[in-house]
């Protein structure tokens, strides 16, 4: 079933940086809501070294209408050089809950 709806996964370094980009994309209804994770310990590779940090995670969901303009400001607002920007499309789930996202990003 096609909804419309998105998920987005970003992460960052700390609670303020979550907090700044959760309530922008709410406040411009560029996502209907944005869950901020406890912290959480993330290991990865950058620059050919691997790296373990504490980070955040955001769950950002919002609709494909508004998903590029999303991207674009996330860009701007997150303080990485290459900000994790992963997409699942919504296949279904509760046709209210869809819609509130829907009517929350218009």
């Amino acid at each position: 079933m096609e909804t419309g709806c998105v998920l987005v996964c970003t992460t960052v370094q700390n609670e303020q940086d979550a907090a700044k980009i959760a309530s922008t994309l709410v406040s411009e209804r560029l996502a209907a809501c944005v869950n901020v994770s406890a912290e959480m310990e993330s290991t990865y590779r950058w620059e050919g070294v691997v790296n373990t940090e504490c980070e955040r995670q955001l769950i950002i969901k919002t609709t494909q209408d508004r998903l590029s303009q999303l991207r674009a400001r996330l860009h701007e607002l997150h303080p990485y050089e290459l900000p994790e920007f992963i997409t699942l499309d919504i296949t279904g789930g509760s046709e209210n809950y869809l819609r509130w996202i829907r009517a929350s990003t218009e």
